[in-house]
C-alpha cells in the first residue's frame, strides 16, 4: 500500500513533467509567433523569419524544459512558462495585426 507522501511526490512529478511539456511547448511557440511576426515586422523574408524562429525555439525548448525539471518552485514554472507562452501570443497577435 502507498503513501499519501508517495502519492504527493507522485503528483508533483507528473505536474513537473506536464509544465515541462506543455508549458515548454507554449511558451515556445509563443516565442516563435513573436520572433516570425517580429523578424518580418523588421523587414526579414516571412520564410526566413519563421525558419530563425524555429530554429531558436528548439534551444529555447531545450532550455526550458530542462529549467522545468530543475527548478525549486513548480508555481514559478508554470507562471513563467504558461504565463510568458501566453503574453508572447498575445504581443504576436497585436503585431500581426499592426502589420496587416
Amino acid at each position: 500500500m502507498s503513501s499519501p507522501l508517495a502519492a504527493r511526490s507522485g503528483l508533483s512529478v507528473l505536474s513537473r513533467v506536464l509544465a515541462a511539456v506543455l508549458g515548454g511547448y507554449a511558451c515556445t511557440w509563443g516565442f516563435i509567433a513573436l520572433g516570425t511576426a517580429g523578424l518580418f515586422a523588421l523587414g526579414l523574408e516571412f520564410h526566413d523569419a519563421e525558419h530563425l524562429s524555429a530554429m531558436l525555439g528548439v534551444l529555447l525548448y531545450l532550455a526550458v524544459f530542462l529549467w522545468a525539471i530543475a527548478a525549486r518552485s513548480l508555481r514559478r514554472v508554470w507562471a513563467v512558462l504558461a504565463g510568458g507562452g501566453a503574453l508572447m501570443a498575445v504581443a504576436a497577435s497585436l503585431v500581426q495585426w499592426g502589420l496587416v
